[in-house]
């Protein structure tokens, strides 16, 4: 049975992996559309909603999108002042008590609730108050989609965990600077 977990642990893994590459990507386009933006309103006297939505909705991706991958490695604030100096098995106890209590039904709440409001929104073709703007679809359902990557990504965090209290695999976490 925890073969067949983690078997699954590392196909959310990959996922997030996956999707975490990928959306640092966003950051590129974030910030060229913003130079973009800036140039044409100062150096033209010009200026777009839509561009300045793309720019909230490219920020909002970037940390919804990449919370998953953020989790996987390791990167999440934590009080590390104490959990630094507890045993790895004792932080193995805390991340699975963690993610099992609050990790994944919160997520589990953001992703069911976030998709009713992506749906309300597709329905009623919600647009931008601004002048201009553009639909808000889309940037609502990103938000279950990151919910569920990063639900999705603490399974996988608790499954490891598991694999790890019970001598099944060495428990190996990523620092955030370890990353390429």
């Amino acid at each position: 049975m925890m073969n067949q977990l983690l078997t699954i642990a590392r196909a959310i893994d990959a996922l997030n992996e996956w999707v975490g590459r990928a959306s640092k990507w966003l950051v590129l386009v974030a910030t060229l559309i913003s130079a973009g933006n800036a140039a044409i309103r100062y150096g033209f006297d010009r200026s777009s909603n839509a561009w300045l939505e793309i720019q909230w909705y490219l920020f909002a991706l970037i940390f919804l999108l990449g919370a998953g991958y953020t989790l996987k490695h390791n990167g999440h604030v934590r009080i590390d002042i104490l959990y630094g100096r507890f045993s790895p098995r004792a932080q193995a106890w805390i991340d699975l008590i963690g993610g099992l209590l609050f990790l994944l039904p919160l997520c589990g709440l953001l992703a069911w609730m976030g998709w009713d409001g992506f749906v309300t929104s597709w329905a009623e073709g919600e647009m931008s108050p601004d002048a201009g703007g553009l639909s808000r679809w889309p940037i609502k359902l990103a938000i279950p989609v990151g919910f569920a990557l990063l639900g999705l990504q603490g399974i996988a965090e608790v499954i490891k965990r598991a694999a790890f209290l019970t001598g099944r695999i060495p428990l190996v976490q990523e620092r955030p600077e370890e990353v390429a």
